[in-house]
């Protein structure tokens, strides 16, 4: 069975009809039928959606529809996103520099020792 295509506007419009039926106290199954798709359809929809909001709002609980970020917020956004991607790489890299150290002294002194024979 070929399944329909539906336009990212069209999904954006039916997640937000999907957000007032489940304010309405609509369960998940009400809420597709009602959609005309699928639960994992469904599912699939808010998963999709759902990291682009954290990532729009800044984990700040204030959510948005990608689609309205303008380009200067979205090249904002990117760029404080690659700020804290290279802070945590280079603190990784920090601290297995210290565990390479600190294995370094600890296999020292053993290789050290004289043979005995």
């Amino acid at each position: 069975m070929v399944g329909k295509r539906h336009a990212s506007e069209e999904i954006s419009a039916k997640l937000a009809q999907a957000g007032e039926l489940a304010a309405k106290g609509k369960t998940q199954r009400e809420i597709s039928k009602a959609l005309g798709v699928s639960i994992m359809t469904f599912h699939r929809w808010k998963k999709m959606v759902r990291p682009a909001e954290r990532l729009v709002d800044g984990g700040r609980g204030e959510t948005r529809a990608p689609s309205e970020a303008t380009p200067a917020e979205t090249i904002k956004r990117l760029e404080l996103e690659n700020a804290q991607l290279r802070r945590l790489v280079t603190d990784m890299l920090l601290e297995k520099l210290k565990y390479e150290d600190e294995l370094r002294a600890r296999q020292e002194p053993r290789l050290r020792h004289p043979d005995n024979g």
